[in-house]
């Protein structure tokens, strides 16, 4: 928890999002509500005016019969051999549907020319590591699979994800590598949770808004339950050699500000192409803001990242 106000050093553009989101505490009792509240906002949320479809389909998870629920976005006039987007939605693995980010899908997948997959995991505290892993990997899996049905390059896989979500991407990445069935190329990683270890001691200056530590030691333990894997925590993985090339961007003010800086000199020092990206005056989330100058910043710089991957 930030132990000094660090209100004056928020972008100005930002405050009105400050003082008008709602406090969230997480916990078990209070998980169902929030949830509720949620799926509530996106029955209202504005999409943009695209050429593009999105549908919803279920993939094999390979788990006996169960499937898994995914959003599938591509342009009205796919080209052949598009890349493809593989996503994960943020929520501290407690919370969210792919459905908060569609806008900003849709807006990848026009501009992009490529198709993007969003996992509807299964959350914690009801499924716990590995569970949403092994969906995110029957996913990959699936994509790989169903590659010339879909029209998708399978040397042009990205993987991308907020917060929880670039949590899941980038422990995708080691997956991937670590079993050698599927390859990614390209990991962007949005304001990413990568270390189940908050920084001892903490950085004073970070946590204070929207994502606070109290609610992120909640979500850790409800999704980690005890676990170490790397494959839950990338930043827990001794070897980052033979990683795909990673984009990272995070708030100045972001609780994960610390452990992305570190993430990103070890990819350096292993010799993985890496960009970090630190929003001075943003805190985790500020991309609500969507008319902020940060925001539409951060959009652009993804798009960009995103869009050099692709033409690698």
């Amino acid at each position: 928890m930030s132990t000094v106000s660090t209100r004056h050093l928020v972008d100005p553009e930002l405050l009105p999002l400050l003082d008008s989101f709602p406090a969230m505490n997480l916990s078990p009792e209070a998980l169902p509500a929030i949830r509720a509240g949620i799926t509530g906002m996106l029955t209202s949320q504005p999409l943009p005016d695209l050429q593009v479809e999105k549908r919803e389909i279920f993939i094999p998870s390979g788990e006996g019969d169960r499937s898994i629920r995914c959003l599938l976005i591509q342009p009205l006039a796919l080209p052949a051999k598009a890349p493809v987007i593989l996503h994960f939605h943020g929520g501290g693995h407690v919370l969210g549907t792919p459905e908060m980010n569609l806008p900003q899908l849709m807006r990848w997948a026009a501009r992009l020319d490529c198709l993007v997959l969003s996992v509807d995991y299964r959350l914690a505290p009801e499924t716990p590591f590995p569970g949403p892993m092994d969906d995110a990997y029957a996913a990959l899996r699936w994509l790989n699979e169903m590659a010339d049905e879909l029209g998708i390059d399978r040397a042009r896989v990205a993987v991308s994800g907020e917060s929880a979500g670039g949590a899941m991407a980038a422990s995708l990445c080691h997956m991937a590598r670590d079993r050698g069935e599927y390859a990614i190329a390209f990991q962007h990683l949005e304001m990413p949770r990568l270390d189940d270890r908050l920084p001892d001691p903490p950085n004073p200056f970070t946590g204070e808004f929207i994502w606070r530590a109290e609610n992120s030691e909640f979500c850790r333990a409800a999704y980690l339950a005890g676990s170490t894997s790397p494959y839950a925590s990338a930043a827990r993985a001794d070897d980052l050699t033979g990683l795909p090339p990673a984009y990272i961007m995070v708030g100045a003010l972001d609780l994960f500000v610390d452990e992305c800086l570190a993430y990103t000199a070890r990819l350096i020092r292993a010799g993985v192409p890496a960009e970090l990206i630190v929003y001075p005056g943003c805190f985790h989330g500020f991309r609500i803001a969507g008319e902020a100058a940060a925001t539409k910043r951060a959009d652009n710089d993804s798009l960009r990242a995103l869009s050099k991957a692709f033409a690698r």
